[in-house]
């Protein structure tokens, strides 16, 4: 928790130093009290590096952490103020009139009303902060042991190395030898062309990449072992890198595991390498480095200079880790991705721990449990080990069904597990900017989730940072920081969407990955069924599953006071008064799913949510959206697709000028004016299953900021027969699909001709030709034809297409025949392009 409250202190102190922040002070008159709270908070986030380490076993600083992240929490409300009123005036002086604003200035949301209000609410923080450090027991327990963090950093590392070796009995190892022989096969010496090469190409690198607790470094000892191995290699070390890698302590402990004693530490750095090259000259060897964490490329190339300095051909280096970015950098052959153990392997291994030989036949009915504990564990044999140790000679039933039923952190709350502290140095490794990512990440369901959501729920929250770019759009940092967690196996089973693989990827988490997410943010999230009894009044995060129970419904309603994100689980029967109390009651939400809802409207009183950013309304009955759904200046997600009973939108949806996606269904035939087509933040948008559309908004010239447009299943619209102005479009991604009145790209396309880089065109019947314009799009890397049996050919000039890398042509008869390879009419045109996919089925 308290690297958490780290980065929000940091977040916000940040945020009120900042030049937009300057300006508002000025321009609202509160300078002085966001001055003194800035240095209140920063007063405190000095006191905070030691945090982490005491708050395990110190109820005391546990306590102290929750109150500073709830006060952190409502001091982001406040601060969002700012940027809700900002929003405001902006469409008041850009849309409304002169006597309107008159009105608005007699409202609660005038300047003096609002300044009054908001400098009320600041100095409220501040005096919960002063309390706060005013408990002396606790702010000067921390504050006076602020160098202790490192040591205890460095300590842990120490406890890590002195536990770790490279020994282990093959028998106590269970279902890893298929994964040995692949890496045995892998350290076998190959033909000499093979290993031909440059120095760099001389030893090879081979990384074993996977999750805490899943047996690469067990992996790693087999290997090591292995009587080939031990064979075939002149020398062979073990060494713990750990996630400090210091140049100086990797030569000491490679030269100690190489010549078997103990290295001096005062031993200088030149003396040390030059003892080390020397050492290893004319060997052929194996070092395994076990547990790297090093992003740094510059770090890995000056030790590999020093390993591969007169070694001899076929040597290896073996590599554990748990972040594919560590591989990539590393790596000289292709990481080998461990998978968790089989059902079958897992059981043998519970087994084996959790009772004495034969034992499981007197006891029939724990092993049956004992079977659905072994599914929780994910294959991970760290918890199928842990678990059933701790049921060792355990008989009493309630015990193990406690096992059962709860969730892994549950199971280990307090710190005294082996299983998180595995896991969760994953999480205490990961830059600053990404913790709260992953954090945010227990309000998934674990076997199926969606990129663009996730993204857009980071973007709902202010957790993304533009770091290195600040000319980056927030989707793009998003989209870094979800393939930094990919990297670092916190995904798993990724793959792009099928309709459009460039724009989302579908993924799922690891079961212990998900529990530790969990335990991460347990005290924000909370799910809610028949089975609750009782919530935290701090909740920020709730959702909701199905449960006919209104009355369970009603009290944590009444009982939540700072709610910032409500998700219905599907199909959830609730009422209108229940969106009555969550808009009326929860002023700082800025995260509604209400996907499959099955009510026909919703309550006006949604206008009032002035700091909602994310409304997801899909596949829901809605027939008809309040305008004052318009008054949501910060909402910038909107989803409505699937909603196919929209009889029309709403008449003001130009208002909406942080709107940056929109995934939509309706029942209209043409967009109403000041509407979609005014929507000038808009990045990405969506139009899907239109069964009367007929064509797109007449102002799309104003969609300049969009880069992403996605047409399908829409069966009367005509893209080329509407008068559209010419639009200078910014658009990277079009896809078209099911839009069987197309029978020519539309002219308008062209205005994206220097910036469209993916171009999809599927299940478009007839659709006859590609114009000649085509290859003026000199950006553009990937092109799709899928089911246009009437497209017949390639426009000359493909060549012209230098950035083209992938052309997939799928169910087009005429032009497969044509660009068959080497021998059809079109071949010559499309030669040059590296990826070529084309296919009848």
């Amino acid at each position: 928790m308290a690297e958490l409250v780290v980065d929000l202190a940091s977040k916000l102190t940040e945020r009120l130093g900042s030049l937009a922040y300057n300006e508002i002070c000025l321009a609202w008159g509160v300078k002085t009290d966001l001055k003194k709270l800035e240095r209140t908070m920063s007063t405190i986030k000095s006191a905070l590096f030691d945090a982490e380490e005491k708050q395990v076993s110190d109820k005391g600083v546990q306590s102290w952490l929750q109150q500073l992240k709830d006060v952190f929490r409502d001091a982001e409300d406040v601060l969002d103020e700012f940027e809700c009123e900002a929003l405001r005036r902006e469409v008041v002086k850009t849309y409304y009139s002169t006597a309107r604003k008159v009105r608005r200035f007699f409202s609660r949301s005038n300047p003096i009303a609002f300044r009054r209000r908001v400098g009320h609410e600041i100095n409220e923080i501040r005096e919960r902060l002063d309390e706060l450090i005013a408990n002396k027991a606790i702010f000067d327990h921390l504050t006076d042991h602020q160098g202790d963090h490192d040591r205890n950093v460095r300590s842990m590392n120490v406890r890590r190395e002195n536990m770790t070796h490279s020994f282990i009995p093959a028998s106590e190892v269970i279902g890893r030898e298929s994964d040995k022989e692949v890496i045995v096969d892998l350290l076998m010496p190959k033909t000499v062309d093979q290993q031909s090469g440059n120095s760099q190409s001389v030893v090879s690198v081979i990384p074993i990449v996977g999750i805490g607790g899943l047996g690469k470094t067990t992996l790693a000892k087999l290997v090591y072992n292995d009587e080939k191995v031990v064979g075939h290699f002149d020398l062979r070390m073990w060494v713990y890198v750990s996630p400090d890698f210091d140049i100086h302590r990797l030569m000491q402990k490679i030269l100690s595991s190489a010549v078997g004693t103990e290295i001096s530490v005062t031993m200088s750095v030149d003396r040390l390498q030059a003892k080390l090259r020397e050492f290893l000259k004319d060997k052929k060897y194996l070092l395994v480095l076990d547990d790297v964490w090093n992003e740094d490329r510059i770090q890995w190339s000056e030790l590999r200079n020093l390993l591969i300095d007169g070694m001899k051909l076929g040597s290896k280096i073996l590599v554990t880790t748990r972040n594919h970015s560590v591989a990539s950098i590393m790596g000289t052959v292709q990481p080998y991705n461990l998978g968790g153990l089989s059902y079958e392997h897992c059981l043998s291994l519970f087994r084996k721990c959790a009772f004495k030989e034969g034992d499981e036949k007197q006891h029939p009915h724990l092993f049956e449990i004992g079977k659905e504990i072994v599914k929780k564990c994910g294959g991970a044999p760290l918890a199928v080990r842990t678990l059933g140790s701790q049921l060792c000679s355990e008989t009493d039933v309630r015990r193990w069904k406690l096992v059962r039923d709860s969730k892994i952190w549950e199971l280990e709350r307090g710190g005294s597990g082996h299983i998180l502290p595995a896991l969760r140095l994953s999480y205490t490794q990961l830059p600053s900017y990404l913790k709260p990512c992953l954090a945010y990440c227990a309000y998934l369901s674990k076997n199926e989730c969606d990129s663009v959501d996730l993204i857009h729920s980071w973007m709902a929250h202010g957790i993304l940072q533009s770091r290195d770019n600040e000319n980056l759009e927030m989707e793009d940092v998003g989209e870094q920081y979800f393939k930094e967690l990919w990297a670092r196996s916190f995904f798993e089973n990724v793959e792009t969407d099928k309709i459009m693989d460039d724009v989302v990827y579908r993924f799922s988490m690891h079961d212990l990955i998900y529990d530790l997410v969990q335990s991460i943010g347990q005290d924000e999230w909370s799910v809610v069924d028949s089975s609750t009894k009782d919530i935290v009044e701090n909740v920020r995060h709730v959702s909701f599953l199905k449960s006919d129970n209104k009355l369970i419904v009603s009290t944590v309603l009444q009982k939540l006071k700072k709610v910032q994100s409500i998700t219905l689980i599907k199909y959830v029967p609730i009422d209108e008064s229940f969106l009555d109390t969550c808009f009326s009651k929860f002023k700082y939400l800025r995260v509604l799913r209400f996907g499959g809802l099955l009510l026909e409207e919703l309550p006006s009183s949604i206008g009032t949510l002035k700091h909602l950013r994310f409304l997801d309304l899909e596949y829901g009955r809605i027939t008809k959206l309040p305008n004052t759904i318009c008054k949501l200046q910060s909402l910038q997600t909107l989803y409505l697709n699937c909603c196919r009973n929209i009889q029309e939108l709403p008449r003001d949806m130009g208002n909406l000028i942080s709107l940056r996606f929109l995934s939509m269904t309706t029942t209209e035939a043409c967009f109403q004016d000041n509407g979609v087509g005014c929507l000038k933040s808009l990045r990405f948008l969506l139009i899907g299953e239109c069964d009367n559309l007929i064509s797109l908004p007449r102002e799309m010239s104003y969609l300049a900021a969009l880069r992403t447009l996605i047409l399908y299943d829409c069966k009367q619209l005509d893209l080329v027969s509407q008068h559209y102005q010419a639009i200078p479009l910014r658009l990277e991604k079009l896809g078209i699909n099911g839009l069987p009145r197309m029978t020519e790209l539309p002219e308008w396309l062209r205005g994206a001709a220097s910036t469209l880089q993916y171009l999809y065109i599927q299940n478009c019947s007839n659709l006859g030709s590609l114009p000649g314009w085509l290859t003026d799009l000199t950006s553009l890397k990937k092109l799709v034809l899928t089911d246009c049996p009437k497209l017949l050919s390639l426009p000359e000039g493909m060549d012209r297409l230098t950035t083209l890398r992938d052309l997939k042509i799928q169910r087009c008869p005429e032009l497969e025949r044509r660009c068959e390879r080497d021998t059809g009419e079109d071949w010559p045109k499309i030669a040059g392009i590296p990826n070529i996919y084309i296919s009848k089925w």
